[in-house]
């Protein structure tokens, strides 16, 4: 049976409502970090660059919503390629659709080993014909679960863009990121590096949670449209879960937090989460 999908429609006006771009709401701490939305020309969807493995985050274009697929269980990533190029073709869209992946690894990667991972990775999006002027727009979750890890890295899910006449505001995914500021891939820029004491922890999520609010920001939306808020490590969240988390989370919070008892993708970051707001949520085996 094939995984194909139906476009979600109503009575009510077609319209989509996209909120206003036109004035991001980055916080304070975020405003020195440029962030501009791009076009994806034929995915659909707009994206905030990142750094070359993966972009920012994801945001549906108007007339479209982006949808999330689950795999109830993981397959080697390059097989989970074959699957998500049969999902697309199910379901008439194009590989430029796709617009997020979600990883799961043996372990933490050292940093050199992060980028070989990754080069072999961005190799697959290229021949796909998906990066824009050069640029990857795909967002990514690439995390280590410290139990049932697979032998391999295995592919957990992914988002694409679909085709949506219902009036809904905007979806996205804001991609995984740890306790490193926007644009820095080595080990001396990782924040309270080494700390792993209570106060250690909490300073490392306070960091990823401005991350993950100025992403939001600079995708055009805010908590009140969140609809998973993701967390990623081997600590305890009880200690951050009701002031650093959910406390800044807004409305957002009533959906609580979904914490994987998972390491961040490389050795000594610590903390990492993604956020969704996703109106469709798909699992497939």
């Amino acid at each position: 049976m094939s995984d194909s999908l139906v476009p979600c429609r109503s009575d009510r006006d077609p319209d989509i409502m996209p909120l206003s771009l036109d004035q991001p709401l980055l916080p304070p701490a975020a405003k020195t970090i440029p962030m501009s939305l791009i076009d994806h020309p034929e995915g659909n969807y707009r994206f905030l660059p990142g750094i070359a493995p993966y972009s920012c985050g994801v945001v549906s274009s108007p007339g479209f919503e982006i949808t999330h697929v689950t795999f109830q269980n993981p397959v080697p990533y390059r097989a989970g390629f074959q699957r998500i190029e049969q999902f697309l073709a199910d379901n008439s869209r194009p590989k430029a659709a796709l617009c997020g992946i979600e990883l799961r690894s043996p372990k933490p990667f050292t940093f050199p080993g992060f980028s070989a991972f990754n080069a072999e990775y961005a190799a697959i999006l290229k021949d796909w014909g998906i990066f824009v002027d050069g640029v990857n727009p795909v967002a990514r979750t690439n995390v280590a679960p410290v139990v049932m890890a697979p032998a391999e890295p295995a592919m957990y899910g992914f988002s694409l863009s679909m085709p949506c006449t219902r009036k809904q505001p905007v979806t996205f995914i804001v991609a995984g990121g740890g306790e490193l500021p926007e644009g820095v891939l080595n080990r001396e820029g990782i924040i309270a590096l080494g700390d792993k004491s209570e106060a250690g922890i909490r300073t490392k999520a306070e960091f990823v949670m401005d991350l993950m609010e100025t992403r939001l920001r600079g995708l055009g939306a805010d908590w009140s449209l969140v609809s998973a808020i993701n967390v990623y490590t081997a600590h305890s969240v009880a200690p951050l879960i009701k002031e650093t988390i959910l406390g800044r989370a807004g409305t957002a919070a009533i959906h609580g937090a979904v914490w994987y008892y998972s390491a961040p993708p490389i050795e000594e970051i610590e903390f990492e989460m993604d956020l969704h707001g996703t109106r469709t949520d798909l699992r497939i085996d």
